[in-house]
């Protein structure tokens, strides 16, 4: 195979939805040994054009060729079975089965009676986890495991096929530093092999450190590849959204007022906790909170919520004492949250928009026969709001982009007017243009005099809109540290940080 030609080539692939067109003409090209960036903003097609690809849709138009010959996959396992690997952005697994049953899920090694050959399972599991450089035990039930472990098991279960083209959707979108460095040292030995990788992502620091090549689409549509090193963020921007973004962050005009929650040496029940975890939050303030993978940000925020039981301290609002046992009591006492996992605990995945919009407030539409008048206008309100891009409030919530997904969820929280919201990792996979509008809606939450807690791992995100930002460490805080007249521009705040959140480590 000569240097010049493709492992992978799509072209002018179409892609009809009813009442829009996903994918007008698109194209990508993969070069073997290469890592190739696929980018773009929420509902650019990106997602779209990789099902073509892998057999979860049919193209409607174009054509796909692997060296140079033409294929058609008719379903993942077609396109498994032809060395075309993928890992979703949502992790799809059997959270009660054990890591090697994930791994080898559909083709179990059986013995010669046709029994499942475990010892074979465990030992192949060990192999490509040893090859990976991955710590973790194979006969682990695999929703007892971090997500970002799960992630990894997942990149390893794509590897395990031998796949020669591997798609990565926003992989590291829940892994540590570390974990980042380790996913890129797999990476480049699978490049080094000859392995094509097609990656999915918006972190533009990742983008520009791994690939060699980068292909920015708009609208379902094209509209450049060019080769890594000539790219800036600034060009990768004004290519991604057609315009130039200047400004991160929107400006912040919130006014911090009294105190409206009030947590007071707050604990959680049962393993894995926080423990002892005493703060204030006022109205009108965005509350980050800061911490390493492990550092149980996600389990204050659920025990706060009800979901996780509360073990120990006391918790005011409007300085009266309020107990969130269940998850329908904290949205009683004003509380909402949105979660770190958008497709198994935010959306209800074959549900509409509209369904989906308004399941939070149902109590509000009257009993026992619903005001279906007053839910499509609730529905029409999160559309138009927060700027949800979406055929019809009919359209199944499934078919949406991540980013869109997430904006109907937040929307579905703001229907029940809280008093408090606690986002957990709420731009997770979302692009810099919808990023900005999160951004801008929180703030406006903030100068409506609500208080808002925000669990995030990306650190500019948290110095950028953030007044404060509480840092737990192993369970319990670390430290809360304070906006100062140049918060989120000065290298030291962002190294105050780390040293907190590995204070109990």
């Amino acid at each position: 195979m000569s240097e010049n030609q493709f492992l992978l080539e799509m072209l002018d692939i179409e892609k009809q939805f009813p009442g829009v067109k996903a994918l007008d003409h698109a194209k990508l090209q993969l070069r073997p040994g290469t890592v190739h960036a696929l980018m773009g903003e929420n509902g650019a097609g990106k997602s779209t054009l990789m099902k073509c690809l892998f057999g979860i849709y049919t193209r409607d138009g174009g054509t796909i060729s692997m060296d140079g010959k033409p294929v058609t996959f008719t379903s993942p396992r077609d396109a498994l079975d032809n060395g075309v690997a993928m890992v979703h952005q949502e992790l799809n697994q059997v959270l009660r089965r054990n890591v090697m049953e994930n791994v080898w899920l559909g083709r179990f090694p059986t013995t010669k009676l046709g029994t499942v050959d475990s010892k074979k399972m465990y030992n192949d599991t060990k192999a490509v986890f040893e090859r990976l450089e991955i710590d973790v035990d194979p006969k682990q039930i695999i929703g007892e495991l971090s997500v970002s472990k799960r992630q990894m098991v997942e990149i390893a279960k794509a590897v395990s096929y031998n796949a020669r083209i591997l798609v990565l959707d926003e992989p590291t979108s829940s892994l540590t530093e570390d974990e980042v460095d380790h996913l890129f040292r797999i990476m480049n030995q699978l490049t080094s092999e000859g392995v094509g990788i097609i990656y999915i992502s918006h972190k533009m620091d990742e983008i520009l450190r791994i690939s060699n090549e980068v292909t920015i689409m708009r609208d379902g549509q094209w509209i450049a590849t060019k080769d890594a090193k000539e790219l800036t963020k600034a060009e990768i921007i004004r290519l991604m959204v057609g315009r130039e973004m200047n400004n991160q962050f929107p400006p912040k005009n919130n006014q911090i007022g009294e105190v409206l929650l009030d947590v007071k040496n707050f604990s959680g029940m049962y393993e894995p906790t926080c423990h002892d975890v005493s703060f204030q939050l006022h109205k009108g303030e965005v509350l980050g909170v800061a911490g390493l993978v492990g550092s149980r940000r996600t389990e204050l925020l659920n025990t706060l919520f009800g979901y996780y039981t509360k073990g120990g301290g006391e918790v005011l609002m409007h300085g009266k004492p309020i107990n969130n046992v269940t998850t329908d009591e904290a949205r009683k006492n004003g509380f909402a949250l949105i979660t770190e996992e958008r497709r198994a605990t935010g959306i209800f995945g074959e549900n509409t928009i509209l369904f989906n919009s308004i399941i939070a407030n149902v109590d509000a539409y009257g009993s026992p026969l619903l005001n279906n008048k007053q839910m499509e206008k609730d529905t029409d309100w999160v559309i138009d709001s927060i700027k949800v891009k979406t055929p019809s409030k009919k359209t199944h919530i499934k078919s949406l982009s991540g980013g869109n997904q997430q904006k109907v969820i937040i929307g579905r929280w703001l229907l029940t007017q809280p008093d408090v919201l606690l986002l957990d990792e709420p731009t997770r996979g979302i692009d810099v243009g919808a990023k900005y509008e999160i951004y801008q809606l929180i703030l406006n939450l903030a100068e409506q005099g609500k208080g808002v807690m925000m669990v995030s791992s990306e650190m500019p995100e948290l110095l950028g809109i953030c007044d404060r930002i509480l840092v737990m460490s192993n369970g319990r805080l670390a430290g809360i540290v304070e906006r100062g007249k140049d918060f989120g521009d000065i290298p030291g705040e962002q190294e105050t940080i780390m040293a907190l959140a590995a204070k109990y480590v």
